[in-house]
């Protein structure tokens, strides 16, 4: 790392120079090349797949995106009243001919005549697609809007619903990334001692790695199914470690200058240091997410490879791009009044004292109750995971004002709340006797509590499959409904008899069903992967076993923590309207995924920035005074690591749960589910684990902390951070 460091410093319009030219061209190919993200997610050997792939196959024009232009009239008006029906009517004439845009059922044709509402006050007309919604252009999407919007009058008011709708509407993280950034920049001036400079580093160099980032997921997306959210994911990754990973290499580098060295060596000791605690915390990040794969999951493969590539070009800014600005900045690095002190007074010892020190001995004195204390709040406030429901949101968490929202609880009041989630019933026909078969397996369904209507069958162009639509009495998100879709798939053998080609129920409700599912069976492999791979690299890291165990542990009450709090708020509704929610319903089913690979990886960047800092005390402490006992030794050093890496964590913590809360701003509704979770645990991890229970912990176990079996010492490589243990900084 020091060869780095020295390079970069030495080299360092060369290495800035190369970092802009690398931001240019990949804008630029990115701007050029445009994006292609993809919702959909293919789900291999799932009930719903087997539908869509009927579907995709047999009946092109349910196949491509749906939508719906949602028509209430108004003023004591029904739809049938001439000043509703005829600008209506001209309306869906003028939608008809918009481009990629293959069929629209008005309710007042004999085909639509189901689709106005009993009081004949609400109507939906179906907006069929050519493509699916990931080709629809957002362009596209709002001269649908903007054409049926045009029909609302005294007695009309338009709602529009479906996937490329939304996808219009979902305003990006621009606020957000604004709100934090500049909350971020607070922080730093505070722990900077008002050094702009230095400050400002943090933020420039996560942002040239976001701007490079978000450039290579949108050439990203052309190669590999990739959702519109990634994006928006990884700048609130990226944000967040990238500040703290340029604070960590700073706040060594202050030190550092602040202790004599000059600004050449203050550099290559911080990143010789502190970069490589930023480069095995960034790896862990990245196995964290990469641990994606092992789902078998299409739809998350995008979402994990463009926040791992984020959180890679975060690392690799802060360790070249970071230590060639500190060669421009020089004595910047330090404000006005820090400069003048420096001068006047001299170098300045980086013993630990004050406010952390004190907490850090209290620690140490109180380590039992500390530990049991800390702990049991740690449980508590995770015990709530034990009743995580997963499923999907959809349009009833969209804001209020948006025009999916409205859709949506218009078709509830008018057609009941099932009309949102409805199931897509396919089937395939090779004779008479199947045709018979599926008629009486939908009058079986048709009569199954919870269900309140299923369409006649519908037969393909080409005659080889039928589909019919059931309509379910409760949401999308309601846990009926999840029984209803297990019910219904049970009934089909028992209605149709033996012989016949199976029912498959699909839809974007029974997708999201088996989504859940899916991912609920394989989350404890993917776990398993992650935190294996993380134990043997912290094992590597610290040459111990205990620390890597005790890490481990505490990185997944971290998660657990906050995947409470987030069923807590979410699900069962406390705080909602803090939060601008407009309903409780299940928590996304990738959200739990994402944060735990996210979660667990930060987590991992305190604990190894907080753990490293003390092993490099208790290897000082056990040169410079050879007949302290290794009790006495261990004690020394996780007390004094503790107080000279507290208020840089404090600092991180506070500049994450900024950053990521300031997601909750926002509109969109994974972004909040993110934000929230991502925000209360940094909070939980850093206040409660990282500066009370695992320093405790530490305490009690003693000197074995620092233990490696001989054995195993001679065959694991030794990836010290600490690089040499003559330097006690």
């Amino acid at each position: 790392m020091s060869r780095l460091a020295h390079w970069c410093f030495l080299r360092r319009r060369a290495v800035v120079s190369g970092w802009l030219l690398v931001l240019v061209l990949t804008v630029a190919l990115s701007q050029s090349f445009g994006s292609r993200y993809n919702e959909s997610a293919s789900l291999p050997g799932t009930d719903a797949q087997a539908a869509v792939t009927l579907l995709t196959e047999n009946f092109p024009k349910v196949s491509g995106e749906g939508d719906q232009v949602v028509i209430e009239a108004t003023g004591g008006a029904t739809v049938r009243s001439d000043s509703v029906r005829n600008p209506v009517t001209t309306m869906l004439t003028k939608v008809a001919a918009i481009r990629g845009i293959a069929s629209v059922v008005s309710p007042y044709s004999k085909q639509g005549a189901g689709q106005i509402s009993k009081d004949g006050t609400i109507a939906f007309a179906a907006v069929n697609w050519k493509m699916r919604a990931a080709d629809v252009t957002t362009s596209d999407a709002r001269t649908l809007i903007d054409t049926a919007k045009a029909a609302e009058g005294p007695n009309v008011r338009i709602s529009l619903g479906g996937q490329s709708i939304t996808a219009e509407e979902s305003s990006g993280p621009g606020l957000s990334v604004a709100v934090g950034a500049i909350a971020a920049l607070v922080i730093l001036l505070i722990v900077f001692g008002g050094a702009l400079f230095a400050s400002l580093m943090p933020l420039v160099t996560a942002a040239i790695a976001l701007f490079v980032g978000t450039s290579l997921i949108s050439l990203v997306s052309h190669v590999m199914d990739t959702p519109s959210v990634s994006s928006d994911l990884a700048v609130l990754i990226g944000l967040g470690v990238g500040i703290d990973y340029g604070l960590f290499i700073i706040s060594r580098h202050r030190s550092a200058v602040k202790s004599g060295l000059s600004y050449e060596e203050a550099t290559v000791r911080a990143v010789n240091t502190s970069g490589r605690t930023v480069l095995f915390a960034g790896i862990t990040v990245c196995i964290a997410l990469l641990g994606q794969f092992a789902l078998g999951i299409d739809f998350l493969y995008g979402l994990s490879l463009a926040s791992a590539l984020t959180v890679a070009l975060t690392m690799a800014t802060s360790l070249t791009f970071l230590p060639a600005m500190l060669g421009f900045l020089g004595p910047k690095t330090l404000s006005r009044r820090e400069r003048r002190a420096h001068e006047e007074k001299g170098p300045v010892s980086d013993d630990a004292a004050g406010f952390w020190l004190h907490w850090a001995r209290f620690v140490e004195r109180g380590r039992i109750p500390v530990a049991a204390i800390a702990l049991a709040l740690v449980v508590v406030v995770a015990l709530p995971l034990f009743s995580l429901r997963l499923g999907s949101s959809g349009a009833a968490n969209d804001p209020e004002d948006s025009t999916t929202h409205q859709a949506y609880t218009t078709l509830a009041r008018g057609f009941g709340p099932g009309f949102n989630g409805p199931f897509q019933l396919v089937t395939e026909i090779d004779s008479p006797d199947d045709t018979k078969a599926f008629d009486t397996f939908l009058a079986a369904a048709a009569k199954t509590p919870g269900v309140v209507t299923v369409t006649p069958p519908t037969t393909s162009p080409n005659g080889k499959v039928a589909l019919a639509i059931l309509y379910p009495s409760t949401g999308p998100g309601a846990e009926r409904t999840v029984t209803l879709a297990s019910t219904v798939r049970d009934l089909a053998p028992k209605a149709e008899g033996p012989g016949h080609p199976p029912v498959h129920v699909g839809g974007v409700t029974p997708t999201n069903i088996d989504f859940s599912r899916v991912l609920s069976e394989k989350l404890p492999l993917f776990i398993a992967v992650v935190v294996i791979l993380a134990f043997l690299l912290l094992v590597a890291v610290f040459r111990s076993l205990l620390i890597p165990l005790v890490a481990a542990v505490m990185n997944l009450l971290s998660v657990g923590a906050a995947l409470g709090a987030l069923n807590a708020v979410f699900t069962w509704g406390w705080g909602l309207s803090v939060l601008n929610v407009p309903v409780a319903g299940p928590v996304d089913a990738f959200i739990p995924v994402l944060l735990f690979s996210v979660l667990f990886g930060l987590s991992m960047d305190y604990e190894v920035y907080l753990v490293s800092r003390m092993q490099e005390e208790w290897h000082h402490r056990r040169m410079s005074s050879p007949h302290t006992d290794e009790a006495g030794a261990n004690h020394w050093a996780v007390t004094h690591g503790q107080a000279k890496t507290g208020r840089v964590i404090a600092a991180a913590a506070g500049i994450m749960i900024l950053v990521f809360g300031s997601f909750l701003i926002g509109d969109n509704h994974v972004l909040k589910e993110f934000g929230f979770g991502l925000a209360f645990a940094v909070l939980v991890d850093a206040l409660i684990i990282r500066g009370l229970l695992v320093p405790a912990l530490m305490h009690l176990i003693g000197p074995a902390n620092w233990a490696m079996p001989a054995r195993l010492g001679r065959i694991v490589p030794n990836l010290s951070i600490e690089p040499t243990r003559k330097d006690p900084h």
